[in-house]
């Protein structure tokens, strides 16, 4: 049986008073004796101001207290932000802690190990996780930040921004393993209509019903971006032309075939396609004036459709 513990830590609380320290003069690190808990408080201190990266932060903090209380696993989960980091193996016997500052929630973290936790140590991991505070939120605020600044706001996806990063980096990944990299580019048919007849909050949410759709015809390792209005461009990794073929189909169908309403009223919406192929020595802007083109040409052939060369 495994013995768990949950406690909430709020950081603005009294209960991580640095006067606890004064407690643990006699607390037996499990693996290095001759430390202190001053010491590896100052340490944790020094090391972790010298990072804004979430992985960086908490394997610095796991390896501090593996080696002061013999720890064998750390694992952080932020759920609604889609962070959820482990380092090491867990352990028999486990303590978990539900952090907050200021009123937000700052996620929760779980420490485990073979042996059982003594409560000078539990006061330890206590009075240890008040150096993670400012660590961890100027983390989460800088991943936060780097994240709108990629981010299309209405529909969450890539913004042009990201994607143009994203093409540059896959280019090169390309060039270098000699992989085929496919690229689309969708816009929705009519849709100045949808906004015209129904309202431009109809047309928002329009758009975030065809991003979900295209979302779930596409792999983890694909990636989506919004470069404007209603225009949206994937790229396939390691994908040659017939398979980003079959995608593109998939995506149209898919978007064929969504049950969108408003206001009880069914509103068919279709999307056309280019579908291009990196061919040898293209660089970024070939690559997506020629899905332009594609594309151009599917809603010239009657909308509906996927250009291909």
């Amino acid at each position: 049986m495994t013995l768990t513990q949950g406690n909430t830590i709020d950081f603005d609380s009294a209960r991580l008073k640095l006067s606890q320290a004064t407690s643990l003069a006699g607390t037996q690190p499990a693996q290095t004796s001759e430390l202190s808990l001053d010491a590896v408080k100052d340490r944790l201190t020094q090391q972790l101001q010298t990072s804004l990266e979430m992985d960086r932060i908490l394997e610095m903090f796991f390896q501090e207290l593996r080696n002061f209380l013999g720890l064998d696993c750390l694992e952080y989960r932020l759920d609604g932000n889609g962070l959820h980091q482990r380092i090491g193996q867990p352990g028999l016997h486990r303590c978990s802690y539900r952090m907050t500052h200021a009123g937000s929630f700052l996620g929760e973290i779980v420490f485990s190990r073979k042996k059982r936790f003594s409560e000078s140590q539990l006061l330890a991991l206590e009075t240890l996780l008040g150096n993670l505070l400012y660590p961890l939120r100027n983390a989460l605020l800088y991943r936060e930040a780097v994240f709108c600044a990629n981010s299309d706001s209405l529909t969450g996806v890539g913004n042009r921004l990201a994607m143009d990063r994203a093409l540059e980096r896959e280019i090169k990944l390309s060039i270098r393993h000699r992989s085929s990299l496919s690229a689309l580019v969708l816009d929705i048919d009519y849709f100045k209509q949808i906004n015209d007849q129904y309202g431009h909050a109809c047309g928002d949410e329009a758009l975030k019903a065809v991003v979900n759709c295209v979302r779930g015809c596409l792999r983890d390792v694909d990636e989506l971006f919004r470069t404007g209005g209603e225009e949206f461009v994937i790229l396939l990794s390691d994908t040659p032309a017939s398979d980003a073929r079959l995608v593109a189909e998939r995506i149209r169908s898919a978007i064929e075939g969504m049950q969108f309403q408003q206001h009880g009223d069914s509103i068919p919406i279709t999307a056309s396609l280019g579908v291009a192929t990196r061919q040898l020595d293209e660089g970024v802007r070939e690559l997506l004036e020629r899905c332009d083109k594609l594309m151009y040409s599917a809603k010239r052939s009657g909308r509906n459709r996927i250009g291909i060369q």
